[in-house]
């Protein structure tokens, strides 16, 4: 039998400008991201980078004045949060918050059937699936029990954002640094991960600081984000170099391209 094909995907932001309580964050981002890749977008504290994510998101404290985000070609600016969700779009949060009397079973079931239909819904698929998630992101199954991110270690909460992520199978995954306050077991667990979960018909667009995590889950493209604009674009290396320079001599006015 052959093998079904992939399905390209693709999700195009252009001239994107955004505030956040009257001033401007964004200053004009372009950004493509496709299926099949996994893009790192780095940068320092303060440039950006969390504001794109909840931008597409739809977050509504921040304010899009001006440019596109184009999910296959539909205006994603248009769509209420929910509807970007059942898109394919997804959000792994730095931050993810305490829901208290919620617990992580429930949660991961209800943001599963809000993908499907009682017709859809494979129950069976649905336990095998999440005891093999459990499994790769070493989360014990005594967690499903507890209420969502209540008294969670960060790690904790960090590798709970991406069994989200996996539950959903969402077309793109936007993870805002998943391995911050993370030890180095924890970074190797949730990159590996991410990495397994990664096919031709997804992608993933990684926002981090560091490079460590990219020794686990290896970007096609990385992009660095100074002052809200993409200063600097590039490979795998672009990211050691980082690491070893920091980011002073990233400056919005010099882009270039390798």
């Amino acid at each position: 039998m052959a093998e079904p094909a992939h399905v390209a995907h693709t999700l195009e932001i252009k001239g994107l400008h955004v505030d956040v309580a009257g001033k401007e964050i964004l200053r004009g981002v372009d950004l493509t991201l496709r299926s099949g890749e996994i893009t790192a977008l780095m940068g320092p504290n303060g440039s950006g980078k969390s504001t794109l994510a909840y931008s597409l998101m739809g977050h509504p404290k921040y304010r899009v004045t001006a440019g596109q985000a184009l999910l296959d070609g539909k205006d994603l600016l248009r769509m209420p949060v929910e509807q970007r969700s059942r898109a394919g779009l997804f959000l792994g949060f730095q931050y993810p918050q305490e829901v208290s009397g919620l617990s992580l079973s429930k949660f991961l079931w209800t943001a599963y059937m809000q993908r499907h239909t009682a017709e859809t819904a494979d129950t069976a698929a649905f336990d095998h699936d999440l005891k093999a998630h459990l499994g790769y992101l070493g989360i014990d199954e005594s967690m499903l029990k507890r209420s969502l991110n209540e008294g969670y270690s960060g790690g904790e909460k960090k590798r709970n954002e991406v069994l989200q992520m996996a539950t959903l199978n969402p077309i793109f995954s936007i993870l805002d640094e998943p391995d911050s306050g993370l030890d180095i077991d924890a970074v190797r667990d949730v990159g590996e991960t991410v990495a397994k979960l990664h096919t031709p018909s997804s992608g993933v667009l990684l926002i981090t600081h560091y490079q460590r995590i990219l020794k686990y889950l290896k970007p096609d493209r990385v992009h660095v984000m100074v002052e809200g604009q993409i200063a600097l674009s590039g490979g795998r290396e672009l990211a050691e170099e980082l690491e070893a320079k920091g980011y002073d001599w990233v400056r919005p006015g010099a882009a270039v391209s390798t």
